[in-house]
């Protein structure tokens, strides 16, 4: 919510480089050339020590963690990159860096990645001859020498000489984790990122726009969402880089968008992440899908439940995430029955309400007792019975079709009086949720084999989480997501490991969870 802009190395000014010239030695930036034309020791010991950093990024198996610690104790983890101080043993985040030059005066710094050199000064990375040779050497071969390694001679035979030529002139891709990237804030779009951090690691989303799903090069639509959501996928899954990304074609196609219910979203303001998650839904069904509004009812107002097969879209939001609720309306004096469905995008749970019920203890409340309440409990309503007239009567929601993946709100903003408050009640929210009981099937006397067949289709695992820190005013939201057992906290472009008990006692807002039949 609250801006919380990229701190990345950038290019405030130009050092200029003189030409060439023979017999004299060139440097990356001024500041460089400053540290290493002093005491002769000073250049042999930085390349020896520049050399030791490169032998630690490029001579351990890639992983996608980089961890290290600090000369302080301190443990560093991050899948953003570390930087290693070119004039001591400390390796510390790009947000310590300043703090480290502050205290030790220490300005120059190796990237943990690349091993690209960092000059504090400058603010920005420098091509140094001298240690980018190395630095190329290192990458390319594995060796510092000019000479070619062992392994390399071993191909002499005529008939491997392809092979030794492969092997030689080759850099071999790193192993990378596809998919994960943070993304730069651009003013107050937290909200926005959290979102597209949970439909990249969304399973359908992802296979829909990697098979070319959406074709951007027949697309006629201007400004197009869909468009900018393959782009990033792209960007996401088939690049090695693991910087931050800028979704600033999408934050363009959402601003530009003619949807009128959504216009005070379109600010530099901070905003709803579920408003936005409803816009961006509705955006992708009327490009991808049949052009009709997604929440229509199938039959809004009919006497009995159809039981026919109702046309509906089969565009990958559809897919994805809607399924279908059924309420039913039983009158209390002569049973009469009436049945409705309609199609829901999510699961809302309205925390307000349900901490004000009897039965719910504030002090333990869970999604599942929440649920319980919400698809298991009947209630009394409002209703005039057609065959008898009776106004008594209970109502009674029950889930008839469950989506693939399932996002539940709960939801933490109310207002009173004109004014806005969050909700800060703990909800407990597990890896695992069976919606079974939810369903109406789970009223229906089938044999327990049918049922036990039955809920092992209706079994979810979590796969994202959004998070609301802070107040309304100046609050900000992060989210969390699997990938295979690993889960990662994305705080805009800030992507760090975390566990599943830091996950769990999160203040959840949205939850996304992937049914587990879905392969």
């Amino acid at each position: 919510m609250a801006s919380s802009g990229a701190v990345t190395p950038a290019s405030p000014k130009v050092v200029k480089i003189k030409a060439a010239q023979p017999g004299v030695a060139q440097f990356g930036c001024e500041h460089i050339q400053g540290f290493l034309t002093g005491p002769p020791e000073r250049l042999e010991k930085t390349i020896m020590h520049y050399k030791n950093c490169l032998r630690v990024i490029f001579d351990h198996t890639p992983i996608v963690p980089q961890t290290s610690k600090s000369s302080k104790g301190q443990v560093l983890t991050s899948l953003t990159p570390n930087y290693l101080c070119l004039q001591c043993s400390t390796t510390t985040t790009e947000h310590d860096c300043l703090e480290h030059g502050n205290e030790t005066s220490h300005r120059f710094y190796v990237e943990s990645k690349s091993g690209s050199l960092f000059c504090q000064m400058c603010n920005d990375f420098v091509w140094d001859p001298t240690l980018e040779e190395l630095r190329l050497r290192k990458d390319g071969t594995g060796s510092f020498s000019t000479k070619k390694r062992k392994q390399d001679e071993l191909f002499t035979d005529p008939s491997k000489e392809d092979a030794g030529v492969i092997l030689t002139n080759t850099v071999e891709a790193p192993c990378r984790a596809s998919g994960i990237r943070g993304i730069y804030n651009m003013g107050a779009t937290c909200y926005m990122n959290v979102i597209l951090q949970s439909f990249v690691h969304n399973p359908l989303l992802r296979n829909f726009y990697l098979s070319d799903g959406h074709k951007s090069k027949n697309c006629d639509y201007d400004h197009c969402m869909s468009c900018a959501m393959d782009e990033m996928f792209q960007d996401f899954y088939a690049q090695e880089s693991t910087s931050g990304y800028s979704a600033s074609n999408i934050l363009a196609s959402f601003w530009l968008s003619k949807r009128k219910g959504y216009e005070e979203l379109a600010s530099n303001k901070e905003q709803d992440a579920h408003e936005f998650f409803q816009f961006l839904t509705e955006e992708l069904h009327e490009i991808n899908g049949d052009g009709k509004p997604s929440s229509q009812q199938e039959n809004p107002s009919p006497k009995r439940l159809k039981t026919g097969n109702e046309t509906a879209c089969k565009c990958i939001v559809h897919q994805t995430f809607y399924g279908k609720l059924q309420s039913t309306i039983t009158c209390q004096n002569c049973g009469d029955i009436n049945s409705s469905v309609e199609s829901f995008l999510d699961l809302s749970l309205g925390l307000d309400m349900l901490s004000k019920k009897k039965s719910l203890k504030v002090s333990n409340l869970s999604v599942q007792k929440c649920l319980d309440e919400e698809y298991k409990n009947p209630e009394r309503c409002e209703y005039t019975c057609h065959a008898c007239g009776t106004q008594e009567a209970k109502k009674q929601l029950s889930i008839k079709s469950l989506p693939n993946v399932l996002c539940i709100q709960l939801k933490r903003f109310k207002q009173f009086n004109g004014s806005a408050s969050k909700i800060d009640t703990k909800v407990s929210f597990p890896l695992k949720l069976e919606m079974f009981p939810y369903t109406n099937r789970a009223r229906v006397q089938d044999s327990k084999q049918q049922n036990f067949e039955l809920a092992r289709g209706c079994t979810y695992d979590l796969q994202s989480v959004v998070v609301h820190v802070g107040n309304l005013e100046s609050g900000h939201y992060v989210s969390y997501s699997r990938v295979g057992n690993q889960w990662l906290k994305f705080n805009d472009h800030t992507v760090t490991l975390a566990s599943k008990s830091q996950v769990l006692n999160e203040q959840a807002f949205l939850l996304f969870y992937v049914i587990q039949s879905l392969a």
